[in-house]
């Protein structure tokens, strides 16, 4: 195998899709520059909007939607493959008005490779009093992904996917060397549980975690914690923002480390059935 150069964009993506666009866009174009083959960025990145009707009015299929038609466009333009790492877009399902999380995979001629709805949507009561329902806004996915890449298999997830180890482990064992995991963390479980997980998701499927992040304090009122993050196979943080500003973090990842911590210890291939406690 050979090594790989890739960015993380980590933004403070704002409320309308062409103040979106513009904010990723030099992002991306300074990461291309830097020499990166394979670019991700964070989750929702083409608006962050907490207001259901004011996401609805900008709301648009894939196929439509300015953010997505416009990095589709860079990444043919750089010639570089470009993971959106979600763009909330319609979900194309029929009676259900909720958007999808989708993760978009663009190869360097603009096409659309490969595309994942968030399997785990995020309804949870935080001990500091934030309350948040995803569920009522967004349709989960029914359905994990693995793309292929020229470097590899790749498998995606969104965020709040991080909280499932299965998840990861499914991925690991279909043969992804890289798992995504684009975010737009909050800040206090960001603080207490954010490199923790992604540690805990690349060590136990032997595969490196590349998480680009929502950073700061958002239009819409939110805060995210930042700290875009590398994670290698055998569990070590290869490249790391230290802070919750908009920027590039480069790292080189060397796939024969997949190869090397599967070897060391062979979980993907030790599962044993067994009877589910009793309750």
């Amino acid at each position: 195998m050979a090594s790989l150069k890739v960015a993380l964009i980590q933004t403070r993506t704002p409320a309308t899709p062409q103040a979106a666009l513009d904010h990723v866009a030099p992002l991306i174009r300074k990461a291309a520059a830097g020499g990166a083959q394979l670019i991700l960025t964070p989750e929702a990145t083409n608006f962050l909007i907490k207001d259901r009707a004011a996401r609805d009015a900008v709301l648009a299929d894939a196929d439509t939607d300015l953010v997505v038609q416009g990095l589709r466009d860079l990444a043919r333009e750089l010639g570089v493959w470009l993971l959106i790492g979600s763009a909330i877009v319609k979900s194309g399902h029929d009676g259900d008005d909720r958007a999808a999380n989708r993760s978009i995979l663009i190869d360097d001629s603009g096409a659309v490779v490969s595309t994942y709805d968030k399997l785990h949507v995020y309804d949870v009561d935080l001990p500091t009093g934030e309350s948040w329902r995803e569920s009522a806004s967004i349709r989960p996915g029914d359905a994990a992904v693995v793309a292929d890449t020229p470097w590899g298999r790749l498998g995606l997830t969104i965020c709040y996917d991080v909280r499932f180890p299965h998840l990861h482990r499914a991925l690991g064992k279909a043969g992804a060397l890289i798992i995504a995991v684009p975010a737009a963390f909050t800040v206090p479980t960001g603080e207490a549980h954010w490199e923790t997980l992604l540690r805990a998701r690349a060590i136990e499927s032997g595969a490196y975690v590349l998480a680009p992040a929502q950073a700061g304090q958002h239009e819409d009122g939110r805060r995210t914690w930042g700290r875009s993050t590398v994670v290698a196979p055998w569990g070590e943080v290869v490249a790391k923002l230290d802070h919750d500003e908009p920027g590039v973090l480069f790292a080189t990842v060397d796939l024969d480390a997949v190869t090397r911590a599967r070897e060391a210890i062979a979980q993907l291939t030790h599962d044993r059935d067994f009877a589910p406690p009793h309750v």
